[in-house]
């Protein structure tokens, strides 16, 4: 029947106005005028929804005639349980593929993200064992992120301080984005890969084609609906043939990945799978350019955060002061760090939505007993985002604390609650058997970065408000800008403590 609602059950979503309404931040789908608002297109789907009080609150859906409907989610528990439900047997949910075409034209299709059914469970297979928590933090493959890192950091550290002689200040205005963005990607690049790229060309060739090609991800897969080649495009647009020099970038950096296969650096060794280098690269091009934008809105969240939170920072300051060698140990204690990366991964996930589709009818039932009948075909949008800033979720009543405020000590009220508290999943890094397959080399980078970088520095906001930009990831909208200082190394450290190991310039040449 035309108009009648598709789905059915006690968490039964309602229906949302297609057409323009007063008050709406934007239309409820994405168009070529409103593609680079998509935190927006979310908020669309819930306009006035917290006036409803039944199911519809948090479960919506857009029905267009002759179309399978799309319905977006909000509610946590709905989004386990299709998460929960995801995979390659029969009866799944798939991975929609629908919001990633610009990506798999990107990349390639025959990828790990792209891939559904067998294919999935293949490429799965063989990423398991590298991207895993016993390879990463097994102290031989750490300590070699760890010691890229450190080198890293002791060069830009002399470069900063000669700035500050040069200037006679003891305080830098600094967007941090670009800085973390080359330190990530060189880290992915020579210790995950093995491969050794020089610094300055990491951060003046590869990142800016990388960060272009990612703004052309979101932009052709709006506006290229019909899939015309980019070297079609080329001929009539500047920005497809400037896209096509960042390619050939991508492409070069992707062939210097993998030519170090052949020495088993880095973790090739890990790779179980005997398989062609041609097979293997759509993969290696998903990992660059993915891991490098996760990673990279994780830390750079993390640090626009404690850069407005003064305590927090502190607590964190306190924790790292006197680590040494970063093991995974050492990181593991620290608690107030750990509170921190929960929290950035709750209110500011880098993937603010998960995209599914229905590949048959489906019926879902949450872990209080709740359930949906979904539509075979149904493109479903779960909604982390804004499931994660809900006070019916995250709120004060629930937690201790605002759902929309950053708020570490949450974790600590939850980690000393039983029961319902451990329901409590931010879906920073999807979950059930899609979850991301990168999430250990996540944690890894992140706390490194965040960590030296607290020990190293105190810093603060330029900008009260951390407003949002949001493309295939989240990020902070101004790049994260902060004012800092080097901080002043504790009473009683001598040149052989570590603050020294870090902050001086190496004058062994």
């Amino acid at each position: 029947m035309i108009g009648a609602n598709p789905f059915d059950g006690d968490c039964r979503p309602t229906r949302v106005p297609l057409l323009f309404k007063s008050g709406r931040p934007c239309l409820p789908f994405p168009h070529p005028w409103n593609f680079q608002r998509p935190i927006d297109i979310l908020d669309a789907y819930f306009w006035r929804a917290d006036e409803e009080s039944g199911s519809g609150r948090h479960n919506r859906y857009l029905d267009v005639p002759g179309m399978p409907p799309v319905l977006v989610t909000r509610d946590p528990g709905v989004i386990r349980a299709i998460l929960t439900a995801t995979g390659d047997r029969e009866g799944h949910f798939d991975r929609d593929t629908l919001p990633s075409t610009g990506i798999a034209r990107a990349t390639g299709d025959d990828t790990l993200l792209f891939g559904n059914g067998s294919m999935w469970r293949q490429q799965r297979k063989v990423s398991a064992a590298p991207f895993g928590k016993t390879s990463l933090f097994q102290i031989d493959v750490f300590f070699e992120f760890e010691d890229t890192f450190r080198n890293t950091v002791r060069k830009r550290l002399a470069v900063l301080r000669q700035h500050l002689l040069e200037t006679g200040s003891s305080r830098l205005q600094i967007a941090v984005e670009p800085e973390i963005k080359t330190l990530m990607l060189e880290m992915l690049v020579e210790c995950f890969f093995g491969t050794s790229i020089d610094y300055q060309e990491l951060q003046e060739v590869y990142v800016p084609a990388l960060e272009r090609i990612i703004d052309h991800i979101v932009r052709d897969t709006v506006i290229n609906r019909l899939g015309f080649p980019r070297s079609l495009l080329a001929r009539f647009s500047r920005r497809y043939a400037q896209a096509n020099r960042d390619f050939a970038a991508f492409e070069e950096l992707t062939d210097r990945v993998l030519t170090a296969r052949s020495s088993g650096r880095g973790l090739w060794k890990k790779f179980r799978a005997e398989v062609p280098d041609a097979a293997l690269r759509s993969n290696i091009k998903v990992f660059l350019a993915g891991a490098l934008e996760a990673t990279t809105s994780y830390a750079t969240w993390t640090i626009s955060h404690l850069a407005r939170n003064e305590l927090w920072q502190e607590k964190v300051f306190r924790e790292v002061e006197a680590i040494a060698d970063y093991s995974p140990e050492q990181l593991s204690e620290a608690r107030h760090l750990g509170f921190v990366l929960e929290e950035t991964l709750r209110l500011t996930p880098s993937l603010y939505f998960l995209p599914r589709k229905a590949t048959v009818p489906t019926r879902v039932q949450t872990a209080d007993g709740r359930e949906m009948s979904i539509p075979e075909g149904t493109h479903i949008l779960l909604d982390v985002w804004h499931a994660n800033r809900h006070e019916d979720h995250w709120g004060e009543s629930v937690t201790g604390f605002s759902a929309t405020e950053f708020a570490p000590d949450r974790w600590d009220k939850l980690a000393t609650q039983k029961g319902p508290t451990k329901e409590h999943l931010h879906f920073g890094f999807g979950h059930g058997p899609r979850v991301c397959p990168g999430k250990h080399l996540g944690q890894l980078e992140v706390a490194l970065v965040v960590g030296v970088f607290v020990k190293l520095f105190h810093f603060r906001a330029i900008h009260p408000d951390n407003e949002v930009k949001a493309g295939v990831s989240t990020k902070p909208a101004d790049g994260t800008l902060v004012e800092l200082e080097l901080r002043e190394p504790s009473a009683g450290m001598t040149t052989e403590n570590e603050w020294d190991t870090i902050v001086k310039p190496d004058t062994s040449d």
